[in-house]
């Protein structure tokens, strides 16, 4: 039976936790590993107190991701995780993948940039977003009263500054599919759901 990996990437804002859950409701059979489930549960566990530990913290949860992957696919059950991906990973899961004979499918979601800033900062400010992403400084329990205010929330130049930068439009392990996610009524997750069928071999 193949094993699948499905990785999706592309720049924040394109709405990768809502197609993890349409293609969950799709094909159940995918085990979630999500790098920022598990940030958001060290920072709870571990809290900082500046960049310097938040970037220690982040840094565990990554190990912590790859250790959770591998596991997975020692069981040999397919995967997806949604992040946007970088350089930074790339090498690391192309190995894993290697190693236990894993296809990777990559959905790279792309769009405006300035769509998708104010998306990104509309869902910084929603107050179930976890805290830590928008503070320097973080412990369990602790609340922001001022979100808009909040001395980690990225402003538009940072952003932009990102996504030319960090490689998240260029991403690509395995086959590619990219989206482009400025309008989200205007997208055809039905087209999606057929070339995964195509190339999963359901």
């Amino acid at each position: 039976m193949q094993k699948n990996l499905i990785l999706l990437a592309g720049y924040p804002g394109t709405g990768k936790t809502y197609l993890c859950n349409t293609i969950l409701n799709w094909r159940d059979s995918f085990v979630v590993v999500s790098p920022d489930d598990i940030k958001e549960r060290f920072w709870d566990q571990f809290g900082f107190n500046n960049l310097e530990k938040k970037e220690a913290v982040i840094q565990l949860s990554w190990n912590y991701y790859y250790a959770e992957m591998e596991k997975i696919m020692r069981e040999g059950s397919s995967i997806i995780s949604d992040y946007p991906f970088s350089e930074k990973q790339k090498s690391r899961i192309a190995l894993l993948s290697q190693q236990y004979g894993y296809q990777i499918i990559t959905i790279r979601l792309t769009g405006n940039l300035d769509v998708l800033f104010e998306r990104q900062k509309k869902r910084d400010i929603d107050p179930d977003r976890h805290p830590g992403h928008i503070l320097n400084c973080y412990h369990y329990g602790d609340k922001v009263k001022n979100r808009r205010e909040a001395e980690g929330l990225l402003d538009y130049k940072e952003f932009i500054v990102r996504c030319q930068t960090r490689g998240y439009g260029s991403f690509e392990l395995g086959h590619l599919i990219e989206m482009d996610m400025t309008d989200f009524s205007a997208v055809d997750y039905s087209e999606l759901l057929r070339e995964l069928e195509r190339i999963l071999k359901f």
